[in-house]
């Protein structure tokens, strides 16, 4: 399915994590099937990502993770700049999808529309709406404007495409995100991250994520005093930096709990291949790749109810759930789901070839790919 010639802008925000490295697969992918794509983002995108390296072009638009008006007036201006001659902008998340309607829209009466002759606009809703306060009044007027401006709204989880309905969005469907293919676990380097920890010897409950409120990881230090008084206790390894890492290091360090924060790693497919239990305490989550790289690494997974998560660990009425899901916040809950997968081999045997066989029938990319380019043509059409 080629697009020979089609000109693609893929507009992002600040992304160092899954959003970046979607839209760099996105717009490689793009690429190979005869598109002309440019990526919009912070210079520091580029960087982290390589998109040229992919074969776009690339151009730098400052877009904040957090509203600035005066910034964001100066964004809105290089987009429209931008697009300017493109068949189609795509935009990832929030802040981009709401400073590109308003780059490509028209002054009209009535509500705020695309304007005749504008390229046709698509918005990728990568996470839900969590902030409060003037911050949160903020996104709430661009959810408005994604809403009512963009041609097709595509969304990570169930809850965000009903609120995109909610909201008045035209055409609204499911985004797919999928994790980056990955080599096979790798049983020598599984005993190495094992003794490197210390872990010989007693279980290893791996997290990997952001360290941010949205992970819910002072909810996971709550199971972990629970843990804690199991012989022997197991050790909860946690990868990932960011802003709480000072205030779950001192709760850590005053409850002398059994948990080691282990900043940013390089090596996650063999952290997961040696996790007895891999957990994802988070209170919001997509498509985390996170759990999709957990599902291909076969291992037993607890992971929280919430947006995309259940989605992606398939269903009762499909033949097996993936994991076992915990309502979100629930130190108690979630203290007991692992439990049971430590007390109960035959259990955790079944969640590992459960999530084998999920991982098997998640959509690669390129079938990410091909989906998009089906909407694409829908809307060049």
């Amino acid at each position: 399915m080629d697009l020979d010639g089609v000109k693609i802008a893929l507009v992002l925000a600040s992304s160092a994590g899954g959003v970046g490295r979607h839209v760099r697969s996105v717009a490689e992918r793009l690429v190979r099937r005869g598109a002309r794509v440019v990526v919009c983002g912070p210079a520091d995108t580029e960087r982290l990502f390589g998109f040229t390296a992919g074969g776009a072009r690339f151009a730098a638009v400052e877009i904040a993770d957090r509203p600035r008006p005066p910034a964001d007036a100066r964004a809105i201006a290089r987009l429209r700049a931008l697009l300017r001659g493109a068949d189609l902008a795509h935009a990832h998340g929030l802040r981009a999808g709401g400073l590109t309607v308003a780059a490509c829209a028209r002054p009209l009466a009535g509500p705020l529309r695309i304007g005749k002759g504008g390229p046709a606009v698509v918005v990728t809703l990568h996470n839900a709406l969590l902030a409060g306060g003037l911050v949160g009044a903020a996104y709430r007027v661009l959810e408005r404007i994604v809403a009512v401006g963009a041609d097709r709204v595509l969304a990570v989880s169930p809850d965000l495409e009903e609120r995109m309905r909610a909201l008045g969005a035209r055409r609204v469907g499911r985004a797919l995100v999928p994790a980056p293919a990955a080599p096979p676990p790798d049983p020598a380097a599984r005993r190495a991250v094992r003794a490197e920890l210390g872990a010989d010897g007693r279980p290893l409950i791996v997290t990997v994520g952001r360290l941010a409120e949205q992970k819910g990881l002072l909810t996971l230090l709550e199971a972990a005093a629970g843990w804690a008084r199991r012989t022997p206790p197991p050790l909860v390894a946690v990868a990932g930096d960011g802003p709480l890492r000072d205030e779950l290091q001192a709760r850590i360090d005053a409850a002398a709990l059994p948990v080691r924060l282990l900043g940013r790693r390089s090596d996650v497919p063999d952290l997961l291949a040696a996790a007895d239990v891999a957990v994802v305490p988070s209170l919001w989550e997509g498509q985390p790749l996170i759990v999709q790289e957990i599902l291909r690494a076969g291992r037993p997974l607890v992971a929280t109810r919430v947006g995309g998560i259940p989605p992606l660990l398939g269903t009762e009425e499909a033949g097996e759930v993936a994991g076992l899901l915990v309502p979100p916040g629930d130190a108690a809950a979630l203290e007991g789901a692992v439990s049971r997968i430590l007390d109960d081999a035959a259990l955790a045997d079944r969640l590992a070839a459960a999530a084998a066989r999920r991982a098997a029938a998640l959509p690669t990319e390129d079938e990410a790919v091909d989906a998009l380019v089906r909407v694409y043509r829908d809307l060049l059409r």
